[in-house]
This record gives C-alpha cells, structure tokens and sequence, in this order.
C-alpha cells in the first residue's frame, strides 16, 4: 500500500492556512489547552510545551476562560506574554460556569469576561474570540451584538463559535452576514465525522473555516489504549482530572478498529498519530487541527503531520479498518443545544 507520505517527516516544515475571511494564516498543528494546561500538568510542562509549539512552527494557540476557571489562560499568560504578541496568533473562548452566576452568552457576560480573559492572558486582544457552545437561553440577537461589540472595541480581532447546530450558525449569519464568524470549532476525528455532514458545507458556503479539537480521540487514536489491556497508568484516561468521555472512546469495538488501523499507518511509512492528523487535515474546509500534549516530544511529533497527504488506497483500507465504529452524519456534540431563542 502506498502513501504519498515522506519517510522523515521531522524535516517537513510547518503549513498554514487562511482562517476564512480573516487575514490570519494559521499553522495546519495548533496547541490547545483544554484538559493539559488547565491543571492536567505541571507548569513547567505547559511551558516546555509552549515553547516546542513555537520551536516547531505552530503559531495558532487556542484556549478557553473555562478551562481551569482561568488556569489555562493564566498559565499562557504568563508564558506567551514573554513572546513578541505579533509572533502568535491566541484564540479564547466563552460561555462555561466561571462562577456560580457566571456563565452563558448574555451580553453582560461576554462583556465581563472578555476583560478578565485579556487580564489574565496579559495582551490587550485576542486574534480570534470564539462562543465556546450555543446559548439557547439568550437572544441570539444580544449575543451577536455583544460580540460585535467586542471587535468594534479592539478586544478581539475575529469570531468563531464552537458546537453550533446548522440551525444556530444560519440564525447568525442572518442577523449580521456571513462576515460575522471566520471559524467553527467543531470534535472531528476518524472516529467522530458527524460535522463532515452539515456543517462543513455550510461554513464553506459562508467563508468560515474548521479549526477541529480531539483530532485524535483524545489519545484513542495513538494506538496506545489495547482491547482487553488496563489503561496504561501515565495515559490521559488513567488521570482523574483529564478522563473525559472515557466511558465514550474505550469499547472494545472502537478499540479494535483503532488498533486495525495500525498496520495501515506502519505500512505507509507513518505512525498512527501521524495518518490520523493527516486525516483530518485532507478536508479543505479545515484551517487548523487542535491538539493537545503533556510532554515537548508530543508537540514536535504533531507537527510533523503538517504537509503529510494521504493516498486513496490508503484512505480506502482507513474506512474498511473503522467498520461502523465512526460516527457519521448529523449528530449533537456533546454539551451542545438545540434550538435558537430570538427577540
């Protein structure tokens, strides 16, 4: 089987892409935050980390306000306001409980939490300012108008929304064209391809880029969780604060295609990080694959995805592998809601 994958793939340098309408080139890798740099690790590894991402051409670091209630965003505060702020493109989020009256898409809230972001990430703006899920409590209308009023402001360059239904991303667009947003952040993975349904060609339709998280099943696909194996103990699933959807992603079915998938990578000159990330990245409509690490390896070993393209034989024996274990067509991310409130 072949792949038109190189054999040394350290020596391919970084891609990037443009994230929809903005004027912002994105590294194909990004580091995120999310279960890692929110309290998974120590400091000392989100600064390792960080820092690789930077050695290894990723330039596109995203975050959220929730994660941690603030301690992912302190911990880059502090590291990346060492970096000159034109050398790194910062993404953020809001919308999770920061407080036990905090949380949502009020305009009161994005208009609070805008502020203690920028505090606690130490820059006067975020390039890119994202609804980190759909508020379906509020008016859709005073969302759209309070972030508005965030880059009117200069606290955030760009929008872009995270686990919007087709339904929610048309409301907006309506309200205030389809400049409004320039990403969507939807899970998307070889095991999770339910956005590939709807809301790929919507967003393409509208000029909006993907900027997918847990490329990678959140480790699943590194082969390194077996069929009828315990938990390896130094993994993310054997960690209380980071075992998230573990219920989810460790069945024995998704477990046995994950490791039929092995062989597939091997064959093509890869490891299975490697192909699943060069997976995701074969979709046009993505900008941006986000991934997380716990160590500076992990970092450098991501990035070397970027520019990897896989051949259709390969992509072909990928779907036989999976069987029906992947989720595909339309289905609702977890912590997503339906419907759309207006005025």
């Amino acid at each position: 089987m072949e792949s038109q994958a190189p054999t040394d793939q350290e020596n391919i340098p970084m891609r990037y892409r443009k994230l929809g309408s903005s004027d912002l080139e994105v590294s194909e890798i990004s580091l995120g935050s999310w279960l890692t740099f929110s309290g998974g690790v120590e400091a000392e590894q989100t600064r390792a980390c960080t820092e690789a991402a930077f050695d290894a051409g990723i330039n596109f670091f995203d975050t959220a306000n929730v994660y941690g209630r603030g301690a992912a965003e302190t911990a880059w505060g502090e590291i990346l306001s060492k970096h000159p702020r034109d050398s790194y493109i910062l993404a953020t989020k809001v919308f999770g409980e920061m407080s036990d009256t905090d949380s949502g898409l009020s305009g009161e809230q994005i208009a609070k939490q805008i502020d203690a972001s920028l505090t606690r990430l130490q820059t006067d703006y975020v390039d890119l300012y994202q609804a980190h899920r759909f508020d379906a409590s509020v008016p859709i209308e005073e969302t759209v108008e309070a972030f508005q009023k965030v880059v009117e402001q200069g606290k955030a360059r760009y929008l872009g929304f995270s686990e919007w239904t087709p339904e929610q991303i048309q409301a907006a667009i309506d309200i205030a064209g389809p400049d409004l947003f320039v990403s969507s952040q939807p899970q998307y993975s070889m095991l999770w391809q339910a956005p590939e349904a709807e809301v790929f060609p919507l967003c393409e339709a509208n000029g909006i880029s993907q900027i997918v998280w847990s490329p990678l099943a959140q480790g699943v696909l590194t082969g390194k969780y077996k069929p009828g194996q315990p938990i390896p103990s130094d993994s993310r699933f054997a960690s209380e604060t980071m075992n998230v959807s573990k219920d989810r992603l460790i069945t024995e079915p998704i477990l046995e295609a994950v490791q039929r998938l092995v062989p597939i990578a091997e064959g093509s000159g890869m490891n299975l990080p490697t192909m699943a990330l060069a997976w995701v990245l074969r979709r046009s409509e993505l900008a941006s694959a986000i991934t997380g690490a716990s160590r500076p390896e992990q970092v450098h070993a991501n990035a070397s995805a970027s520019g990897v393209e896989l051949s259709g034989d390969v992509l072909r024996a990928i779907d036989e592998a999976l069987g029906d274990v992947a989720v595909k067509g339309p289905a609702l991310a977890p912590n997503a809601q339906t419907g759309v409130k207006h005025r």
